[in-house]
């Protein structure tokens, strides 16, 4: 009897369409809530290194002197911990997955952003 189940089995998975997409021919399917790849934003970035510390693969490199924001594509698992760590959202992630092999794996941005001055305190004068 497991003779005919096996070729009961065989010939299902024959006559009927794959379960999984042919990617790259079709393409794959995409959600809000897909996670592509992080996205980061300079101008909003305070260098806390937060992101750095947070990240399970070592995958974020910042470098506070230089001013420069760094991540490497091929040890990145976007596991959305940087993301969820940003005090200041400068990180995001994009739905729309690139491949890291185009920019030879590590992508660097530089931090633009510049600390508001402070409000000038107005001193009160006593009669």
């Amino acid at each position: 009897m497991a003779f005919f189940e096996m070729v009961r089995t065989a010939l299902r998975t024959v006559l009927q369409q794959p379960v999984t997409i042919l990617y790259p021919a079709q393409a794959a399917k995409k959600t809000p809530i897909s996670r592509g790849h992080v996205v980061h934003d300079g101008s909003k970035c305070i260098s806390c290194s937060i992101c750095v510390k947070k990240c399970p693969s070592q995958a974020i490199i910042l470098n506070k002197e230089a001013k420069t924001w760094q991540i490497d594509r091929f040890r990145c698992v976007v596991c959305n911990s940087c993301v969820d760590t940003c005090p200041t959202k400068c990180l995001s992630m994009d739905t729309q997955y690139t491949a890291p092999a185009a920019a030879k794996g590590i992508e660097t941005f530089t931090i633009t952003y510049v600390k508001p001055p402070k409000p000038e305190k107005k001193d009160e004068q006593k009669p």
